[in-house]
C-alpha cells in the first residue's frame, strides 16, 4: 500500500489551521501541525516531512528566517500560504528559499495543485540527474532537454541561445514562481540582477514564439512584481 505524503502545517490561525487540517486530511495526506518556527525547525529535523505549509507571521521566529534556516541544510519543499500581499514579501520569500508561495484566502484547489507540483519537484531533484535526456511538456508545447528543442503544435520553434537559457531554467522549475533577481542571476549573472526590464523584453520575445495567444500566456504566466511562472498542469 502506497504512504500518503507528510506535511508539516506551520500555522497559529486556528481558523486556517482547521481548514487546511480538515482538506488536507480529506484528499490523503498525513500532517504534523505546530504554530511556531522553532517548532517547525525541531520537527522538520525529526519527522523530515515531504513537504511544509508554512505561514509567515508566526509568534516567535519570522516564517522568512525559518526558510533560511531550513535552507541550510534541507531541500524539503515549503509552499508559503501568508496574508502578506507586498510583492518584497513574495520575492524575499522565494529568494530566501521557498518553493511556492500562496496569499490568504486562497482555495483548495490551487493549495491541491501547488502542493502536486512541489511534490513532483522535490523527486525530480531527488533523481540523479534531474530532467536530463527527458522532455517537458505541457499543452502543445514540449521543451526537449537533451536535443536542446523547443517544439509548440509538432512544429519546432526557432529560438536564440538565451531564450532557450530561459524556457529551459522555466522548464526545470515548472510550476514554481521564478523571481526576476533568480532568473537574471541564473542567464546573466549577478552582475545582472538589476536588469528586470531587459527580461521583459527576452519574454515578451519568447511568448511571441511559443503562446497561441502572446496578449493571454497560456505557459508563460506572469507573477506581476515577483517574476515568471511556467505552467505545470
Amino acid at each position: 500500500m502506497e504512504t500518503k505524503p507528510l506535511i508539516l502545517i506551520v500555522e497559529d490561525d486556528p481558523p486556517i489551521k482547521n481548514f487546511l487540517r480538515t482538506s488536507l486530511k480529506n484528499h490523503g495526506y498525513r500532517l504534523l501541525l505546530v504554530e511556531k518556527g522553532g517548532e517547525a525547525i525541531s520537527m522538520t529535523a525529526s519527522h523530515m516531512p515531504d513537504l511544509i505549509l508554512l505561514d509567515l507571521g508566526l509568534p516567535d521566529i519570522d516564517g522568512i528566517e525559518v526558510i533560511r534556516q531550513l535552507r541550510s541544510w534541507s531541500r524539503i519543499p515549503v509552499v508559503v500560504v501568508s496574508a502578506r500581499e507586498q510583492e518584497r514579501s513574495k520575492i524575499e520569500a522565494l529568494d530566501s528559499g521557498a518553493d511556492d508561495y500562496l496569499t490568504k484566502p486562497f482555495s483548495i484547489g490551487e493549495l491541491l495543485a501547488r502542493i502536486r507540483v512541489a511534490l513532483r519537484h522535490s523527486q525530480i531533484g531527488a533523481s540523479e540527474n534531474p530532467l536530463q535526456n527527458t522532455e517537458f511538456r505541457v499543452g502543445d508545447l514540449v521543451v526537449d532537454m537533451e536535443h536542446r528543442r523547443v517544439k509548440t503544435n509538432g512544429k519546432a520553434v526557432h529560438l536564440t541561445p538565451t531564450e532557450y537559457k530561459i524556457v529551459a531554467l522555466l522548464a526545470k522549475h515548472a510550476g514554481k514562481v521564478l523571481t526576476h533577481r533568480f532568473i537574471l542571476k541564473e542567464i546573466w549573472g549577478p552582475s545582472s540582477v538589476g536588469e528586470s526590464q531587459y527580461l521583459r523584453v527576452f519574454m515578451a520575445n519568447l511568448r511571441r514564439k511559443i503562446e497561441p495567444d502572446p496578449t493571454q500566456p497560456r505557459y508563460l504566466i506572469t507573477e506581476i512584481g515577483v517574476g515568471y511562472r511556467l505552467l505545470d498542469e
